[in-house]
């Protein structure tokens, strides 16, 4: 079980603190006089890098690439938020091993930001096929809100406050930024609203239940093959019934996403002679996309020219 192995990681680690294998400074260490900032995965580290800018230093820790709903921290990990000053995560259920890791460090000092607090959330599907059964009953919540603009803002908004709280010597500089990043959310809203209201069709089939925030935002259906969880599969009647939906709705593009397999995806497709693209649920991003220095202003807009030609 995931929770098991993150219980016994913390703790190995708590004897190798005790045995003195690691050395947690008494105060968090930053580096070349920026704050050390730990965000969970890559929607909190772009935005951290956001609002923070060159007053920062931002460590991820999901690595390039991986899938985070059922990735845990290392031990590497939890020794470097005993440095860090502020560790920001989305919450609402999507990293289940963020209350175990907090209480276990010895950094009482150490400002944990659950940026999605606040935001009214869906609700989702339990993540117990995922071996998650353990975790918090949120986790039966849609964790996905920063696929919102708006709600997106709002992250920022709470990452703000807490670098003001964190470092208020710099604070006018955050608020500087968060005004500009504000501005651009703003403007991506207005960008979907306008692009989506008056396509012909509304509905969506996509592998990984991420966009229902999205969706309610602007007008639109998705249908997920899997769940909130992407790594499941969908037994022979679920098929049947995306077939079915896509057929009665005239679907011609089956979204997948770059960090799961598309084979499902591609098998509806053949199935009713549609098309296959990429709508990203920002949770990582490709080689490609971090080559080609994208970031989520970049990825949503990739999403919003995939959407329209798909409801063309």
């Amino acid at each position: 079980m995931k929770k098991a192995g993150t219980l016994l990681l913390i703790g190995l680690l708590a004897i190798a603190f005790a045995a003195g294998c690691v050395r947690t400074p008494a105060k968090p260490a930053e580096e070349d006089g920026k704050m050390l900032v730990y965000t969970s995965f890559y929607p909190m580290y772009d935005f951290a890098q956001k609002i923070g800018g060159y007053q920062v230093r931002v460590v991820n820790m999901v690595p390039t690439g991986t899938e985070p709903h059922d990735w845990e921290p290392t031990a590497p990990d939890i020794a470097g938020l005993e440095k860090a000053k502020v560790f920001i995560y989305n919450g609402a259920g999507l990293e289940h091993w963020t209350k175990d890791i907090l209480s276990s460090l010895q950094n009482k000092d150490l400002l944990a930001v659950e940026a999605a607090a606040g935001i009214t959330l869906q609700e989702g599907h339990s993540h117990e096929e995922s071996g998650h059964s353990n975790e918090d009953p949120a986790s039966a919540s849609d964790p996905h809100v920063w696929l919102n603009p708006l709600y997106a803002k709002k992250q920022m908004e709470a990452i703000t406050a807490a670098f003001v709280k964190a470092d208020p010597t710099n604070s006018a500089y955050y608020e500087e930024n968060f005004a500009k990043y504000s501005n651009q959310l703003d403007a991506l809203d207005n960008e979907f609203r306008e692009a989506l209201a008056h396509l012909p069709k509304k509905e969506i089939i996509v592998s990984h239940a991420a966009f229902g925030y999205l969706c309610d935002a602007y007008g639109l259906t998705q249908v997920g093959i899997e769940g909130l969880a992407p790594d499941s599969e969908p037994d022979p009647a679920r098929m049947a019934e995306i077939i079915e939906f896509a057929k009665a709705h005239n679907v011609k593009v089956i979204f997948f996403e770059e960090l799961v397999s598309p084979k499902v995806a591609e098998t509806i497709a053949r199935a009713i002679g549609a098309q296959t693209a990429v709508l990203s649920p920002l949770e990582g991003l490709s080689d490609e996309q971090q080559a080609n220095g994208d970031d989520y202003f970049a990825v949503m807009r990739q999403n919003l020219a995939a959407i329209k030609t798909a409801l063309q």
